[in-house]
Parts: C-alpha cells; sequence; structure tokens
C-alpha cells in the first residue's frame, strides 16, 4: 500500500490527566495525515473545495494499542484503502517515531459530495483526481 508519512510532536494540550494523548485528538490526526496524503500526491485539498467538491466523513474507527505522551514524535501513516466513484477510505497507522512501536490504527470513510452534500461521482466531476488516486489504489490491489 502506498502511504504518505506526516511527522508530528505531542502537544502538551494533546494529553489528558493521565498524561497521555485523550483519544479525541486521533481524528484531528487522521485529519492532519489526509491533507497531507492528497497534498503529497500533488493535489491540495483546498483545490478540490474551491472546484465545489467536499469530502465529509461518513465513519471512523480508531484502535489504541499503546499511549503516546507529551513530546513523543509521531509518524502518520495514510494510505488509500478504497476508492470508489463516490466514496473513498483511508487507513491510517500512528507510530512512535524512534521505536516504531504501534500506538493506533484507524480508518475513516467519505462521501464525495457538491456544495449542498448532494453524492457525486468524482471521476466525471474531476478526472485528473480520480486518474491520481485511480493509480495509487492499484498499488493495493
Amino acid at each position: 500500500m502506498t502511504f504518505s508519512e506526516t511527522e508530528i510532536i505531542v502537544r502538551y494540550c494533546e494529553t489528558d490527566q493521565m498524561g497521555i494523548v485523550h483519544h479525541s485528538n486521533y481524528p484531528i490526526w487522521f485529519e492532519v495525515g489526509r491533507t497531507d496524503f492528497f497534498k503529497k500526491f500533488g493535489v491540495k485539498y483546498s483545490e478540490i473545495e474551491k472546484q465545489g467538491v467536499l469530502l465529509p466523513l461518513i465513519s471512523l474507527k480508531c484502535r489504541f494499542i499503546n499511549p503516546a505522551r507529551y513530546e513523543d514524535e509521531i509518524i502518520i501513516r495514510t494510505g488509500l484503502a478504497e476508492l470508489k466513484g463516490v466514496r473513498i477510505s483511508f487507513n491510517y497507522e500512528v507510530v512512535m517515531k524512534e521505536r516504531s512501536c504501534m500506538i493506533a490504527t484507524g480508518e475513516t470513510l467519505h462521501a464525495w459530495t457538491d456544495m449542498n452534500f448532494k453524492p457525486i461521482n468524482i471521476k466525471k466531476k474531476m478526472l485528473e483526481l480520480y486518474s491520481i488516486l485511480e493509480t495509487l489504489k492499484q498499488d493495493i490491489e
């Protein structure tokens, strides 16, 4: 699978009273990874939106394996899991940079929509973007 890797350092405000990263941060980190995924493969997400296309979240899964703490250096690995005309899904791995220790895994499912949240077929609306993603999808199969 083709992964994009995004490095971040855990900030103090992301930890809870137990001194570990609060679970509410993982969806934010997945979004950071997804935005970077598009950028690294030649597409800025803001440009997609400027063309009247949105990518709202349909579902999110996260499995917590090991804790992350303040100032830990982590890597968010984002990969394209599935591509359909009206849907796209991503897989995530959050790992400790130095030890490659798995912190969490996750999945998100999104729909391609217009600005009124009406589903659209991205292959018809933005063929160039679809072609880029289709090339990455071939790495999965």
